[in-house]
């Protein structure tokens, strides 16, 4: 009798090709894109939003399967994750962060980003000041932490035998597709690269309004704006697809969302500024100057119509591109720009000073409620006295402003 005339010797040998599902190519796609899925999911709603940040709480049994799912798909301890996520949010930018591309180069934080994590893993200091309030029961210690890479080998028997050889294809996807997106493309690309709502105080960017393929996670800049934020998406045409599932989980009694970003309400308006008007500004401070920040494009626009080519075009540009931000987040390059854009429109330079004035209120930690009430008053009755319109309508917009 021959190997192929043997039925059980034919059947190892097609379930060792195929697997036990013997699924089409189309069919192991798909499989492949839903299993990398779900470890997005579980990185973006359990270790990010609900462990690192507290954002939402889960029920036990979903918070559960989060864990045992990314000790099959990446190894991760839930303490060493949250802890060096907060380190990173405490010390964003610096040479402390445990992965900023700021201080370590793209290049070093996209390609060594999950060798990054492992270094700042083993920092006992690190997991003791940020690491609280994370699992630290039985089955942390006695399996997901104590045998952390044999969930991975488990993983890897579970492709092979449902999937036969192609299952190493899925099983390497699955173990490159936390270093590439989380690690490389998050941490590194979302703090140099993409476009910016608000003036948070590092470099975060929002790679793509559309948060899907990495769970909403793609919404850095408003993450960092806003951290313990359950939602990341903001404007109107921004999709946070992670929050989408918490909302589901919510329905379903699953889980309980606890904060999501401020929104500044327009109410009645206002003869003066008051100290509802204050706390309105201060609390939604970020939203405040993005609309500021609008409101200087606008004028730059019309500035330069009318100013029949007294800056020179690459002047012109740099102006246009960093005129609207913070001064300390323009680059040193560009200052001179700004600078020779100031000395030929007065609009532009009084706007300017005036949006340093307003950041002054709730940068300010010496003046008292009733002090910084009078400063804003005192700031816009000037915008009103500007003869600007732009910040006369911005003076209304505040005026108008409630939590």
């Amino acid at each position: 009798m021959t190997f192929f005339a043997n039925p059980l010797a034919y059947a190892l040998l097609t379930w060792a090709d195929q697997g036990l599902l013997n699924w089409s190519a189309w069919a192991l796609v798909c499989v492949t894109l839903v299993f990398t899925h779900i470890t997005i999911a579980a990185v973006t709603i359990y270790l990010h939003r609900h462990q690192a940040h507290r954002a939402l709480d889960l029920h036990p049994s979903v918070a559960h399967f989060f864990r045992f799912w990314l000790w099959l798909t990446t190894g991760m301890q839930t303490k060493a994750w949250a802890a060096i996520h907060r380190k990173h949010h405490a010390k964003c930018e610096t040479p402390e962060d445990p992965h900023s591309p700021q201080t370590r180069g793209l290049k070093t934080v996209f390609w060594r980003g999950a060798e990054l994590y492992r270094a700042e893993a083993k920092n006992l200091e690190t997991l003791d000041k940020y690491g609280h309030a994370t699992p630290n029961d039985w089955i942390e210690h006695h399996l997901y932490s104590r045998f952390a890479w044999q969930g991975l080998g488990l993983m890897l028997i579970i492709d092979l035998a449902l999937f036969g050889v192609v299952g190493l294809s899925i099983w390497a996807i699955q173990m490159l597709w936390i270093p590439v997106t989380a690690a490389g493309i998050i941490n590194g690309v979302g703090h140099v690269w993409g476009y910016r709502n608000f003036e948070a105080s590092d470099a975060s960017t929002n790679i793509v309004p559309w948060g899907i393929l990495i769970g909403g996670e793609e919404l850095h800049n408003n993450h960092h704006t806003y951290p313990t934020s359950a939602k990341l998406s903001i404007k109107p045409y921004e999709f946070d697809i992670g929050f989408v599932y918490i909302r589901l989980l919510s329905f379903l009694g699953l889980a309980k969302i606890k904060k999501v970003p401020p929104k500044l309400f327009k109410g009645e308006l206002k003869p003066v500024a008051d100290a509802k008007t204050l706390e309105a500004l201060i609390a939604n401070r970020y939203e405040v100057m993005a609309k500021y920040a609008l409101k200087m494009k606008s004028v730059y626009q019309q500035e330069i119509k009318a100013l029949s080519r007294q800056l020179d075009n690459s002047v012109q540009r740099t102006a246009k591109r960093w005129v609207h931000r913070d001064l300390e987040k323009v680059p040193e390059s560009a200052l001179k720009a700004i600078q020779a854009a100031r000395e030929v429109m007065p609009r532009i330079d009084t706007m300017i000073r005036m949006r340093e004035e307003l950041r002054a209120l709730w940068l300010s930690t010496t003046l008292s409620t009733e002090q910084l009430t009078q400063e804003l008053q005192a700031w816009c009755n000037k915008a009103e006295q500007s003869g600007i319109l732009a910040l006369r309508e911005f003076s209304a917009v505040l005026r108008s402003a409630r939590a």
